[in-house]
């Protein structure tokens, strides 16, 4: 559904319990008034679905294109459910904003599937600074809360498929 339609704050259903789990925050620092807006939001949902302090861990990296190795860094040394990658790219006069949305979205979505765990995609991709305030804390809420809100449910997601799965399921990278 497009965010004109939507305040990204508002949750569709109640959060499940984080209280056990551990997530990353990966952070760009350009465009930084706009992603620490997303920041508050991320971790204002954790804390409010029982996600203790000290399990979320907070990561700056220079810029948006540089999340998705942020993101594999948590991937790859920490011992996190998910990571959250939180960035703001605004349309300018070339197409530096082509290649770093479409790079960042690749990206992320490559180390997910590579290392088996949720990264939550809190990057906006506006055409002009009112629309990255409105969609940071603005008239239409906070990705960073609805980023935050998808990696807890992605977690449980995983966490009751992994309950339920039999314990002699085969490769399916060898299974023809």
């Amino acid at each position: 559904m497009a965010t004109r339609n939507r305040n990204l704050s508002h949750l569709d259903s109640p959060l499940p319990d984080a209280g056990d789990m551990a997530f990353g925050i990966v952070v760009a620092e350009w465009n930084r008034d706009i992603t620490e807006a997303l920041l508050q939001g991320a971790v204002r949902t954790l804390r409010a679905a029982g996600c203790q302090e000290h399990n979320i861990h907070i990561k700056y990296v220079p810029g948006t294109f540089e999340l998705t190795l942020g993101a594999q860094f948590f991937a790859e040394y920490t011992d996190v459910d998910a990571v959250i990658a939180l960035g703001c790219v605004i349309q300018g006069d070339t197409r530096h904003f082509d290649f770093i949305c479409d790079g960042v979205t690749h990206g992320i979505n490559q180390v997910q599937i590579q290392w088996n765990m949720p990264i939550a995609f809190g990057v906006l991709t506006v055409e002009n600074m009112q629309q990255a305030e409105e969609r940071s804390g603005g008239r239409l809420g906070n990705k960073g809360d609805e980023a935050a809100a998808a990696a807890i449910n992605m977690v449980r997601l995983q966490i009751e498929m992994e309950a339920d799965a039999p314990t002699n399921i085969p490769d399916r990278k060898t299974v023809n």
